[in-house]
């Protein structure tokens, strides 16, 4: 079902402010910066390998990011795979009985489909399966 790990979601007061450790100290390849209206996020792209790194600052106090902050502070948010096709990965986790924060994809950046599995059925860990947008 999982190809790759995708992204690693980072939540991040002010993307500007981070960017030069990533970029400049880390020599990461910075990809470029877009807004996700529908998540009420900023994210900006490190690329590493066949993997990136996405920072996302909040746009809005309420904010699935920013309420992730007011709890647990900056820091990791979320891990990314990547599926082929993200419908039938989905069927199979309620097959399971997985649960999931998105019965549905939703649309994220890059024109990528996402949706969230619930971190209580992933051992604590908020897990996003990521369908490439073509």
């Amino acid at each position: 079902m999982l190809t790759k790990i995708d992204h690693i979601g980072i939540a991040d007061k002010n993307i500007e402010e981070s960017l030069p450790y990533y970029r400049d100290q880390l020599h990461m390849q910075y990809m470029g910066t877009e807004e996700v209206l529908e998540q009420k996020v900023k994210v900006a792209f490190l690329q590493i390998g066949e993997s990136s790194i996405e920072l996302l600052e909040p746009t809005s106090e309420n904010s699935p990011v920013a309420k992730f902050m007011l709890k647990n502070g900056p820091g990791i948010h979320h891990i990314a795979y990547a599926v082929e096709d993200i419908d039938r990965a989905l069927q199979s986790l309620v097959e399971q009985g997985v649960r999931l924060i998105d019965t549905q994809p939703r649309k994220g950046a890059h024109g990528a489909r996402i949706a969230f599995i619930h971190p209580k059925s992933s051992g604590g860990v908020l897990t996003e399966l990521c369908q490439p947008g073509s």
